[in-house]
């Protein structure tokens, strides 16, 4: 049975996809059989490890509306043990559609309940309180949550971990807030220092020890389709990836 890992935070800009990537691709360096699910209809994860969107053939839509199997859609990377299920931005119509569908809460959960074929499973969710969204809660045993280092951090969080409580209450008893990924540092502002104090007294013993900086490696590593491990394996950015994973699966066990 994988153990299924949701990336959450419902706003934009916070490292989400980037943290789902290079956390996937660590579990996989670590000899993990791991799939990514790109939940997002942006699909940046999907052209993150350098899947051409206008190639594809089936998608997470497929899988969401019932018209295929979770199977049938993944496809292998060029990374070792990482699979993708990819998406493109026909995704967000699926949810207009499912609006009104049986079962729309649980699709994903649906979906992953006939996958043994892996250890980890990640979901890159949108960066929304969507339909979507409730559909990787509802799916996930765990919440990575993805904070950046900056004034508005924790605004809006109240609300996300309020639904994570209703889930918790309904459909998933069992959805655990894994831990907090402060991302976007900056040693050299005071801000930073000041929000990862905030952002540890609103989530005490959850913080990661790893934090993500600010690395321009980093940030060129999706424009070449790569996790940044795979660009640059010495950049910070791929050492507090691979820190960072390794807290992930220790806290897995």
């Amino acid at each position: 049975m994988a153990t299924v890992i949701a990336v959450t935070n419902q706003k934009g800009g916070v490292g989400k996809t980037t943290s789902s990537i290079n956390l996937a691709y660590y579990f996989a360096k670590s000899g993990k059989k791991t799939l990514l699910i790109d939940f997002d209809p942006q699909g940046n994860a999907t052209s993150g490890l350098g899947v051409d969107k206008q190639g594809l053939t089936r998608t997470m839509t497929d899988v969401v509306l019932g018209q295929a199997r979770l199977d049938e859609v993944v496809i292998a990377t060029e990374f070792k043990n990482l699979s993708l299920a990819p998406s493109t931005p026909h995704l967000a119509n699926t949810e207009v559609e499912l609006a009104q569908a049986q079962g729309r809460f649980v699709r994903l959960k649906q979906a992953l309940a006939v996958q043994n074929d892996y250890d980890l499973i990640v979901i890159d969710s949108p960066p929304s309180l969507s339909l979507l969204t409730v559909n990787g809660l509802i799916a996930a045993q765990y919440v990575v949550l993805p904070v950046q280092a900056e004034f508005y951090a924790l605004e809006g969080l109240g609300q996300l971990l309020e639904t994570m409580k209703l889930i918790r209450k309904g459909l998933n008893p069992t959805l655990e807030l894994l831990g907090v990924l402060p991302t976007m540092m900056d040693s050299r502002t005071a801000l930073s220092g000041q929000v990862y104090d905030e952002i540890k007294k609103y989530f005490p013993g959850k913080v990661f020890n790893a934090t993500i900086p600010r690395n321009v490696r980093l940030a060129e590593a999706p424009s070449h389709g790569m996790p940044v491990g795979a660009y640059d394996r010495l950049s910070k950015g791929a050492r507090a990836y691979k820190a960072a994973a390794k807290e992930v699966l220790d806290r897995v066990g």
